[in-house]
């Protein structure tokens, strides 16, 4: 069922909308795909044409999330506890950005998530993130 629900609650939330995201895929092993387009919006150095961290923050966080929902089969209401984003090296512009995360942990009240922001090639990263999300309403 999270399956046919992961293209709308991938794009449909106003800041996501605004960031352009796109959904992309899930993948056998539970790690959802998104795709945030390169934009001039979201440069963060004019000089450069370099993505801002906070984009790259952002896609981050709502792949993750996605791939919360992804473990529990539904929808539920979560929030980002903790996010730990390295920054590897600038994006390379005007390449689009692709953010990935799989769930790989639930328990009663918090899901853990690893995931990477990559301009084309996830062996080397703009990005590699680890997270943890609270369920507001916990497991039994």
């Amino acid at each position: 069922m999270i399956e046919t629900l992961l293209p709308q609650l991938a794009t449909a939330a106003p800041h996501t909308a605004a960031l352009g995201l796109v959904y992309e895929r899930l993948a056998d092993d539970g790690t959802v795909v998104l795709r945030g387009p390169y934009s001039e919006a979201f440069i963060g150095d004019p000089r450069t044409g370099v993505l801002a961290g906070g984009y790259v923050t952002a896609l981050l966080d709502h792949v993750g999330g996605l791939s919360v929902w992804t473990a529990l089969k539904g929808y539920a209401p979560i929030a980002t506890l903790d996010m730990r984003v390295d920054y590897m090296r600038a994006a390379q512009p005007p390449r689009d950005l692709i953010g990935q995360a799989r769930c790989y942990r639930l328990t009663r009240s918090i899901a853990f998530v690893r995931g990477l922001a990559h301009d084309g090639d996830a062996d080397d990263p703009v990005a590699t993130m680890q997270a943890a999300y609270i369920l507001t309403a916990a497991r039994p």
